[in-house]
């Protein structure tokens, strides 16, 4: 697919960050907002696929409890750091 003409509107100042940033790189303000948004598409294409597989384990019905994780938390920064928590909410066996 070839390249296409883009238009967008932007606030000024975002605009002379923009360019700031192209001159510091030493490559121009259409490149490096096209490589910004590619990397940002990107990100977000990566954040859709992490939530994807946090539903599907999620499905599953195995946790950590909310006290299991606080106990972990409130342990960070003492003596006796606890190590992360196994899960210990696991879906109900059916007879």
């Amino acid at each position: 697919m070839g390249e296409v003409p883009l238009s967008l509107r932007v606030d000024a100042k975002l605009k002379e960050k923009l360019e700031s940033e192209a001159r510091r790189q030493k490559v121009s303000a259409d490149d490096l907002a096209e490589r910004a948004i590619e990397n940002y598409l990107d990100f977000q294409e990566r954040d859709r696929a992490i939530m994807r597989q946090r539903m599907i384990e999620a499905e599953k019905g195995i946790f950590i409890s909310e006290e299991a994780m606080t106990r972990w938390v409130e342990s960070w920064g003492t003596d006796n750091k606890l190590p992360p928590p196994e899960p210990d909410i696991f879906p109900e066996q059916q007879p």
